[in-house]
């Protein structure tokens, strides 16, 4: 059963909504809605699974704002498989009603530890099950997990085949790879061969990283590398990472690569209006301006409450100043609000900095150009 069930207090914060089917604006190139397996998704646009941050909070916000789909951050094969019920593995693995189409990332060495927390998974309630090949993470790659795996396409593809055969048909499964371990020939041809076998094993989209593993979050997305992947896979599914710190961005790497969606991380912390934005593009419209501080102030309001119900005041305390740090970019006083919300640790410390520096109205601020390192 979902962690969800018999909670109190989370599902009337966000009302059940469908998010609308975007119609093309004049004079602009229709963008579909694309599909996963089964899971049909109204918009091209993706809330990527984020370590540390896409909590059931987090998802909530990025959907109510116009992500078509969400992925919760990743967890571990043996965590999931043998977590007991309690108030931090509900945290974790926590579903909301309002938040389907979810997905749950598994990350692990062994392929035998996955099918296990797959089928937890969606005993849990979610709709679709990844599988990460892409964590860059130093002490991640020396435990054989995420991208080390990216060197090893006999193992990364028989947990892809467990994984299928452990979940219903009906139930998509994914992965998340980047494009390789290195830029060596020999890396290259193991991301074709772990690519064209996971689809060959009923994988139903595959989400891509520009980078390799290597370049961790240093330089660019090779976004040609996207286009070269796109066109090698057809009519398969492919969502497009990396880069996507504006609207602009993301609608620029769909119609620059022709992948079916873009799966935003860094881009959406403290930022689900990215995801409005973006469909407004998308459907011919103008950018829309960054949020005011009034709505700013609602975001940050909303944010706080899922969190709260969801960790406890306490853990809500410690986990909302990094998202904090990220929505102050927003504001025109983006420095100064920055530090006031890093001393938050309660409830009230977090409404008397809304009550400073949230009372009067204003335009907000881009923080697109804002660019630093967490993870994806």
């Amino acid at each position: 059963m979902s962690a969800e069930k018999g909670e109190k207090g989370v599902s009337h914060l966000f009302p059940r909504t469908t998010p609308p089917i975007i119609q093309p604006g004049p004079g602009k190139r229709w963008l579909t809605p694309f599909s996963i397996g089964s899971v049909q998704l109204a918009a091209p646009l993706v809330q990527a699974a984020l370590s540390g941050y896409s909590d059931r909070a987090m998802r909530v916000l990025a959907r109510r704002h116009g992500a078509a789909y969400a992925v919760g951050e990743v967890l571990l094969d043996r965590f999931v498989a043998e977590a007991k019920q309690g108030r931090k593995a509900s945290a974790r693995l926590a579903v909301a009603d309002d938040e389907h189409p979810v997905g749950g990332q598994l990350m692990g060495s062994d392929p035998d530890d996955f099918a296990p927390a797959a089928r937890r998974l969606v005993e849990e309630g979610y709709d679709v099950i990844d599988i990460n090949f892409g964590c860059p993470v130093k002490k991640v790659l020396g435990r054989c997990r995420g991208g080390y795996l990216l060197s090893q396409p006999a193992t990364a593809l028989e947990i892809v085949g467990k994984v299928r055969d452990a979940v219903p048909p009906q139930v998509p499964v994914t992965l998340k790879m980047r494009r390789g371990l290195d830029d060596s020939t020999e890396s290259r041809d193991n991301f074709w061969m772990i690519f064209e076998g996971a689809f060959a094993r009923g994988a139903a989209a595959v989400t891509v990283h520009g980078r390799s593993v290597e370049q961790r979050y240093v330089g660019p997305s090779n976004w040609g590398f996207l286009a070269e992947v796109k066109r090698r896979a057809g009519d398969r599914t492919v969502i497009g990472s990396g880069d996507l710190f504006s609207a602009a961005a993301c609608v620029a790497m769909l119609e620059q690569t022709g992948v079916d969606g873009v799966s935003v991380a860094r881009g959406a912390i403290g930022n689900p209006w990215i995801f409005g934005q973006a469909r407004a593009l998308l459907a011919g419209l103008p950018l829309p301006p960054p949020p005011t501080v009034h709505e700013q102030r609602e975001v940050l309001r909303d944010h706080w409450a899922l969190a709260e119900a969801l960790h406890g005041e306490q853990v809500a305390g410690r986990s909302m100043r990094k998202f904090a740090i990220k929505y102050a970019r927003c504001h025109p006083e983006h420095l100064a609000v920055r530090d006031a919300f890093v001393a938050v640790k309660v409830a009230a410390d977090w409404q008397a900095v809304l009550d400073r520096f949230y009372a009067a109205d204003a335009p907000g601020r881009d923080p697109s150009g804002d660019i630093d390192e967490v993870g994806e």
